[in-house]
């Protein structure tokens, strides 16, 4: 015998309990067991295997069913050995709204390209809806390409990462500053002070999309800045807003014992004080060279550019005594791509066009912390956390 049980109803304590009972009393061997309830309704999948042909447990079931109030079903399976799932992969979907019709058009994108969904897991109902989608089969690439059409198709964001050990161990977690960390661009704030804004922004915006050589315009940009006072720098620094959701996704990864990093192709002067605020692990930004009291128009040293932007991913790694695997890199412009794609995860985060093309997984979302969605963190136990904080 080998038997598929589904039972499906009201869910209540003792229901499962009462069931295994039966299977327990006819000596039925379980090759498989799945459940989950959805707003109280229960269902339950359970694989048997035994002598006969199952009439006396089915008969039991039954009964047991009808005391318990619930349905019961039985397939007969067949003796063939299930095809491997082969590569499994998390294929997380979020919205605001998530319509119908989106769900429908990511399912069927993955079954053309031969996946299966084995699982949805509802991560978050507010302020956007997200859900993992534990999917077996297809190709990496390939998922990525086509679910990357559907999500512009509904306005949507799609991420796909393969299903490993990684997943669940503790990890680095690095992002950019100026338009991820903080809202904005910082030397954006500091030409305004010195009356250069809309020269700057030009050139910012140039350089975000790859258009200009990320060194070059930088040091183009901070010249700008020649004789701006130490006192306008501190202005700004007090202007500085973190992006929403970016106390939430520290403090939650803190909590898991992930190492949080930043890399900067802004300043010192700016990145010290969030490491200060939000107790970040590791750091590295341009330092403004200030003399008499004044910024001459240079930074001292190398500057941050995307090279060394990869390479503090990497040392920060090292330092944590963590794979590559184990990391995970956020940025919105193009100085940011080596670091995205040297990370196990790299994720464009309100990002250029070129950096969502290459990047693994991109957020079109106004909040930072919908990152711990494509960590597979719901929502629910992130506020669990911080109500249990906040009772201390």
């Amino acid at each position: 015998m080998s038997l598929l049980l589904t039972v499906t109803g009201r869910d209540r304590p003792g229901v499962t309990a009462a069931l295994f009972d039966v299977l327990a009393e006819h000596g039925a061997e379980i090759g498989d067991v799945e459940q989950v309830v959805v707003h109280d309704r229960l269902l339950l999948g359970v694989v048997l295997s035994g002598q006969g042909d199952g009439a006396d447990v089915r008969s039991a079931l039954v009964a047991r069913a009808r005391e318990l109030d619930v349905e019961v079903e039985f397939t007969v399976l067949g003796a063939e050995t299930p095809p491997p799932a082969g590569v499994r992969h998390h294929v997380t979907v979020l919205g605001a709204p998530l319509r119908p019709e989106a769900f429908a058009g990511v399912a069927r994108r993955l079954a053309s390209c031969g996946a299966n969904i084995d699982r949805v897991l509802r991560l978050s109902s507010y302020p956007l809806a997200a859900y993992d989608l534990l999917v077996s089969g297809g190709d990496t690439a390939r998922l990525r390409s086509e679910l990357a059409a559907e999500a512009v198709a509904h306005e949507i964001d799609i991420a796909v990462e393969e299903s490993t050990l990684w997943r669940r161990a503790r990890r680095l977690v690095v992002m950019d500053v100026d338009s991820t960390l903080v809202q904005g661009e910082v030397i954006e704030m500091l030409a305004a002070q010195a009356g250069c804004e809309a020269e700057v922004a030009r050139v910012t915006e140039q350089a975000m999309a790859g258009e200009l050589d990320f060194e070059a315009s930088l040091r183009a940009r901070v010249a700008l800045l020649e004789g701006l006072p130490v006192a306008a720098v501190d202005a700004v620094r007090k202007q500085v807003r973190l992006t929403p959701g970016a106390r939430t996704l520290v403090r939650t990864l803190q909590r898991l014992g992930y190492a949080v990093g930043i890399v900067s192709g802004g300043f010192t002067a700016v990145t010290d004080d969030l490491v200060a605020e939000l107790g970040l692990d590791h750091s590295l930004a341009n330092t403004l060279e200030v003399v008499d009291g004044v910024l001459t128009g240079r930074v001292v040293g190398p500057v941050v550019d995307r090279a060394r932007k990869a390479e503090a991913l990497r040392e920060f790694a090292g330092l944590q005594r963590l794979s590559m695997a184990q990391t995970v890199a956020i940025g919105d412009g193009a100085n940011d791509l080596d670091m995205l794609e040297a990370a196990g995860l790299g994720i464009a985060f309100n990002a250029k066009p070129v950096v969502r093309e290459a990047a693994d997984a991109a957020l079109s979302q106004p909040f930072l912390d919908a990152v711990l969605f494509l960590l597979g963190i719901p929502r629910e136990e992130v506020e669990a956390a911080d109500a249990a904080d906040a009772e201390l």
